[in-house]
C-alpha cells in the first residue's frame, strides 16, 4: 500500500482530525493576513508629513494645513480693520480662490451717475471687491505642538471633491492625532509591492515549493512562520524609528520597511502553499473545496480585522507603528498555533504507519517531476488567471480607503469599513461556493462568472457616475461575490491537474507568478495616482481603468481554461466528493 493510500484509508475514519487540522492551520494564516493588510487603511498618515489631525466630524487635515486655515470669526465686512491679516475666499472668473493677506485700507466707491455703490478692500498685492468675497476671517496662528484631543479650531478653506468646490467655514474639535511619516504615494506603492520582491527576483517562493515537497509540511511551516515574524520585526523597527538619507533612491525609512515587508512576504507565501498542501493532504477525496473555502474565509477574517482596527489602533496610540506591533504579536500566536499542528500531524502519521524512510520511492519528489508541471497547459492557464485576478483585487484594496474618501465622499472614519465588507462577504460566500463545487462541480464555470463580475466592478469604479457612499457599498458587495467565486474553484482545481508529490512545487509556481503582479501592480498604480493628483485631489479614472483591463483579461483566460478542460478532461467541471 502506498503512502497516499495509507493516508486516505486513515482519513476516511478521521473526520474530526481533518477538521481540527484545518482550523489550526487556518488560524495561523488568519494571523498572517491581518499583518499583510494592517497598513492598508493607514495610507493617509503614511503619506502625511508631520501630525495628522482627525476631527469629531470624521474629517482630517495635516497639522501644517490646519495652521494655514485657522481663523477667528469676524461679524461683517464693516469690522475689517487695516493693518490686520485676514484669510479671504472669493470668486474670480467663476472659480473659488483663497488669499491670506494684510489689509491696507477699506474704502467705498460711489458713482451716482450710474447709481452703484461698492466696497473694496486694498490688500498688499491686490484689491478685492467685497461683493466677490464668499467667506473670511481674522487669520490666527496656532502652535502645532499644542494640537491635542478636545481642542477646537475655526477653519476656513476650500474643499475640492469630484472637481467641485465648496467653502468650509466651521468650528472643528480635535478627536485624535497620528504622527505621519511623510511618504509619497509612489513610496507607499513601492512599499506595498515590496511584499513579493524577494519571491519574484530571488525565486525564493519557487525554492520554497521544492523545500516543501522535499522536507514536508512540518519543517516548511515552521520555517515560513519564523520568517514572517523576522520580517514583521524589521518592518516595525522601520516605521517606529526616525531616519535620514536615502537607500537606492528611496527614503531610508521606506527602504527598511520595504525590506521587512519583503522578508515577511517570503514567509507568508511559503506558509500559504504549505497550508494549501496540508489541506490537500487531509481532504483529497473528501470536502476539499469546502475546506479550502473555509481556510480562505478565516484568512479574510484577518484582512477584515486589519481594515477595521488598524486606523483606530493608530489613533489610540498616535503612531503608525502601534498596529504593526500588534500584528507582530498576532504572528507569534500564529506560530504557536502551527507548532500545535506539527505535533498533531506527526502523531497522525505515526498512527497511520507512515514513516519517511519507508515511503514508496515512486512517490518521492524528483527534480525531473517539474516537467510534468511545466508541460501542463491547464496548469499555466490557472496560473495566469491567478496572476491577473489577484492583481485586480489585492492592490486595489491597498488604495481603496482613499478612493472611498476622495471619489465617494465617505468620511475617513468609515472609509476603511467599506473595503472591509469584502473580506466579510468572502467569509460567507467562499465556503458556500466551495461546497457547491464539491457537490456538483462546474469549477471552470464558477471561475468564469467570478471574472465577469470582477470586470463589471472595476468598470463601475472607473466611470464618473453615482459618486455616493451607498453606491460604493453595492459595488464592493459585487466584488465580494467575484472574490469568492474564483478562489473557491481555482485552488481546489490544482490537485485535479497536478499529482500530490508535485503539488507543493505547483502551488509555489502559481504563488510565484502571482507575486509578480502583487509586487509590480501597486507600484504602477501608486505612480499613476501620483500623476493624476492635483492640489490634493485624485482622479481615479485611470487607475480603475487599469484594474478593469485586468478583469477583461481574466474573462478571456477563464474561457480558454474551460475549453482546455473539455479537451484534456481534467475534471474541473466534475464534483470533488467521491
Amino acid at each position: 500500500m502506498t503512502t497516499t493510500q495509507k493516508l486516505q484509508q486513515k482519513l476516511n475514519d478521521s473526520k474530526a482530525a481533518r477538521w481540527t487540522a484545518l482550523i489550526i492551520v487556518s488560524f495561523t494564516m488568519m494571523m498572517a493576513y491581518f499583518f499583510t493588510d494592517v497598513m492598508g487603511p493607514l495610507e493617509a498618515p503614511l503619506t502625511t508629513k508631520g501630525k495628522l489631525v482627525y476631527f469629531d466630524n470624521g474629517t482630517y487635515l495635516s497639522a501644517d494645513s490646519l495652521s494655514k486655515v485657522c481663523i477667528e470669526k469676524v461679524g461683517s465686512i464693516d469690522e475689517i480693520t487695516a493693518g490686520k491679516t485676514y484669510s479671504f475666499i472669493y470668486n474670480e472668473n467663476k472659480q473659488l480662490k483663497k488669499e491670506i493677506a494684510t489689509v491696507g485700507h477699506v474704502y467705498t466707491l460711489t458713482d451716482t451717475a450710474i447709481a452703484t455703490n461698492g466696497k473694496f478692500i486694498a490688500l498688499e498685492n491686490d484689491t478685492l471687491d467685497a461683493a466677490s468675497i464668499k467667506a473670511f476671517g481674522l487669520k490666527t496662528e496656532i502652535n502645532i505642538d499644542e494640537i491635542a484631543k478636545g481642542k477646537s479650531y475655526q477653519v476656513l478653506h476650500i474643499e475640492k471633491k469630484d472637481k467641485k468646490e465648496k467653502v468650509i467655514n466651521e468650528k472643528l474639535t480635535v478627536d485624535t492625532t497620528i504622527n505621519g511619516l511623510g511618504w509619497s504615494s509612489s513610496n507607499y506603492g513601492f512599499f506595498s509591492g515590496a511584499y513579493g520582491l524577494i519571491n519574484v527576483f530571488l525565486l525564493m517562493l519557487f525554492f520554497g515549493g521544492i523545500i516543501l515537497d522535499k522536507m514536508g509540511v512540518r519543517f516548511t511551516g515552521i520555517m515560513s512562520t519564523g520568517l514572517m515574524f523576522v520580517g514583521a520585526a524589521i518592518k516595525w523597527y522601520a516605521v517606529n524609528g526616525t531616519f535620514t538619507g536615502e537607500i537606492f533612491g528611496l527614503p531610508t525609512q521606506v527602504a527598511i520597511a520595504s525590506l521587512g515587508f519583503a522578508v515577511y512576504g517570503v514567509g507568508c507565501e511559503i506558509a500559504g502553499i504549505t497550508v494549501t498542501k496540508v489541506i490537500a493532504k487531509w481532504f483529497t477525496g473528501h470536502e476539499m473545496a469546502l475546506a479550502m473555502g473555509l481556510q480562505v474565509a478565516l484568512a479574510r477574517v484577518g484582512t477584515a480585522c486589519a481594515m477595521f482596527f488598524a486606523l483606530p489602533l493608530a489613533q489610540k496610540f498616535g503612531v503608525v507603528s502601534s498596529p504593526v506591533l500588534f500584528g507582530a504579536g498576532a504572528l507569534c500566536i500564529g506560530f504557536l498555533s502551527y507548532m500545535v499542528y506539527c505535533v498533531m500531524d506527526k502523531k497522525f502519521d505515526k498512527s497511520a504507519g507512515i514513516e519517511k524512510t519507508s515511503a514508496n520511492p515512486d512517490e518521492q519528489f524528483k527534480f525531473s517531476d517539474l516537467k510534468v508541471i511545466f508541460c501542463n497547459k491547464g496548469f499555466w492557464l490557472i496560473t495566469l488567471l491567478c496572476l491577473i485576478f489577484y492583481s485586480a483585487v489585492f492592490p486595489f484594496l491597498k488604495f481603496a480607503t482613499n478612493l472611498m474618501i476622495i471619489k465617494y465622499n465617505v468620511s475617513p472614519d468609515l472609509a476603511g469599513i467599506i473595503p472591509g465588507l469584502l473580506p466579510f462577504g468572502t467569509m460567507l460566500l467562499t465556503p458556500l461556493f466551495g461546497s457547491l463545487y464539491d457537490r456538483i462541480g462546474k469549477g471552470a464555470t464558477l471561475m468564469l462568472i467570478g471574472s465577469v463580475l470582477l470586470t463589471i466592478v472595476h468598470v463601475l469604479f472607473a466611470l464618473p457616475i453615482l459618486n455616493y457612499g451607498w453606491f460604493a457599498v453595492i459595488v464592493m458587495i459585487i466584488l465580494g461575490f467575484a472574490f469568492s467565486l474564483v478562489p473557491s474553484a481555482m485552488w481546489p482545481s490544482v490537485p485535479k491537474i497536478i499529482p500530490m508529490k508535485q503539488l507543493g512545487s505547483a502551488y509555489a509556481i502559481i504563488f510565484y507568478i502571482q507575486n509578480i503582479g502583487l509586487s509590480l501592480v501597486p507600484m504602477l498604480i501608486g505612480s499613476v495616482i501620483d500623476s493624476n493628483t492635483s492640489n490634493g485631489t485624485t482622479d481615479y479614472t485611470m487607475p480603475m481603468s487599469i484594474f478593469a483591463i485586468f478583469g477583461i483579461l481574466a474573462v478571456l483566460i477563464s474561457l480558454l481554461l474551460k475549453k482546455t478542460d473539455k479537451k484534456y478532461n481534467y475534471g474541473l467541471q466534475k464534483a470533488n466528493k467521491k
